[in-house]
């Protein structure tokens, strides 16, 4: 594994906490001699070196090179292999959270025999050790990149293994069928042809178990990439209201003046687990003003690379022709007509869905909060109209898995494919299946190009 770095059981030591002030820092620790050389600093040496693994020990980091200068006040914990998250001797050391003391202890340490440890090198020690497999270890990441409570909870059901669980009966379900070929191989009926040779059962629920699989990616990407949602229309359509009640804060400048909102402003929100980028644009008319003309050609530019428009319409007037101009222009991305200001006497009857292309009509009043939960029903279920989603928690969770696992189905079928026009030999048929363990083994990590690796651990941060 050149290529990444690493270099196993060497002593390595990171920060694992935020460089930034806090209450607690965390420098983590681990490799061959980690407690040795952590004892070296440390004030209660002795009982560092006696510690069991798993437990606390309270003392202080101290420079013996200076006098046995102290440091900061700090508790170690202290894990000895292979009870511990690399399978190796590791320390953590807890101490205050200012960035000098941080680096002061993480430098001493440096200076006493560590190196620094590489991107995602605390994980690949745990991959290399057996004590996490590349879904799991793709599922750390996921957790700490996770934007909702939803995604965390699908990385958490991977991180607890029902994606591995899967791919290893899936793999089973492979094996079996292999080895009842093998049986046939040595022991031909020449009477039988290909497709009675062997029950091909197991390969068709695993070619269904594995196209669930391929399918379930477009959902779960959903959840961990979110999706751009864009709201538009004319101005005073209360666009800014929106945007300020679905974040449930005061960011947009709400206005009766036309053209208060002459640039795009934007904000991460939660949309039933969904991560929502939420974008409050210029009000669309013709105007002289130079700054807010250009506001209206990025809301155009925004619209057209939008996964979802919210196109706001003030009820009491209706969809005008600059409205009906700008919609029709907007033909490839999906629409919601939000028929705004519901709440007042005057306001006109919604129209249908149907109309200019809309795959809904919500009626709200962006002012009092009427109708956004319909609204936020209909985000939802808008963008994962036509995905796949994931049961049991089981379903893939990166690029690199899905590309695997399409390989390994195009393997399946290709099998099942020859079984059925026997036209090769039950020799094809094992090559098939192979390869598709192969690609299996690439998810999970049985089988790992050092690609793959640097994939998947190039991208952690230091400390992980």
């Amino acid at each position: 594994m050149t290529n990444l770095g690493y270099t196993p059981e060497e002593a390595i030591v990171a920060v694992s906490t935020a460089m930034a002030p806090g209450a607690i820092g965390v420098v983590r620790c681990s490799g061959k001699n980690s407690i040795e050389l952590t004892a070296n600093v440390f004030s209660r040496r002795n009982a560092l070196l006696e510690a069991k693994g798993n437990t606390l020990v309270y003392g202080w980091i101290i420079n013996r090179a200076e006098e046995n200068a102290k440091i900061d006040e700090v508790m170690l914990g202290v894990y000895r292999a292979p009870k511990s998250y690399t399978g190796e001797d590791m320390v953590e050391i807890f101490c205050h959270g200012g960035l000098s003391v941080v680096n002061a202890i993480y430098n001493l340490l440096l200076k006493n025999g560590f190196r620094k440890a590489q991107r995602g090198e605390f994980t690949f020690r745990a991959y290399v050790n057996g004590k996490t497999d590349l879904t799991k270890a793709e599922a750390i990441k996921e957790i700490i990149d996770s934007k909702t409570e939803s995604g965390r909870n699908k990385a958490a059901s991977r991180l607890a293994g029902s994606l591995y669980s899967e791919i290893d009966s899936i793999k089973k379900l492979i094996v079996d069928t292999l080895a009842s070929i093998q049986v046939e191989i040595e022991y031909p009926e020449d009477e039988e042809t290909i497709s009675e040779t062997f029950d091909s059962k197991d390969l068709l629920l695993a070619k269904e178990r594995l196209s669930y699989l391929v399918d379930s990616w477009k959902s779960e990407k959903l959840y961990q990439d979110g999706a751009r949602v864009v709201l538009c229309g004319k101005t005073n359509a209360g666009k800014s209201s929106l945007f300020n009640s679905m974040l449930k804060e005061e960011r947009a400048i709400v206005s009766d003046i036309e053209g208060t909102t002459r640039d795009w402003i934007e904000s991460w929100i939660d949309i039933e687990g969904i991560p929502i980028r939420l974008f409050d644009t210029a009000g669309l008319r013709k105007t002289d003003d130079l700054i807010e003309a250009r506001g209206v050609e990025l809301t155009k530019d925004l619209s057209e690379d939008a996964d979802l428009l919210l196109y706001l319409v003030d009820s009491r007037f209706g969809l005008s022709n600059e409205d009906k101009n700008f919609i029709s222009s907007q033909n490839q991305v999906p629409k919601i007509l939000v028929w705004n200001k519901c709440d007042f006497e005057d306001s006109m009857k919604c129209p249908s869905a149907e109309t200019m292309g809309f795959e809904q009509v919500i009626c709200i009043s962006a002012k009092n909060g009427y109708g956004i939960g319909n609204l936020s029903t209909a985000i939802k279920n808008i963008l994962l109209k036509g995905k796949t989603k994931s049961k049991d928690g089981c379903a893939l969770g990166s690029e690199r898995q899905k590309v695997s696992v399409q390989n390994a189905l195009e393997c399946v079928e290709h099998a099942l494919q020859v079984v059925q026009e026997a036209a090769l030999g039950l020799d094809a048929v094992v090559q098939d299946l192979e390869d598709s363990l192969d690609f299996l083994g690439e998810v999970t990590g049985s089988v790992t190009p050092e690609d793959i690796l640097s994939s998947v651990f190039a991208n952690f941060c230091v400390g992980k």
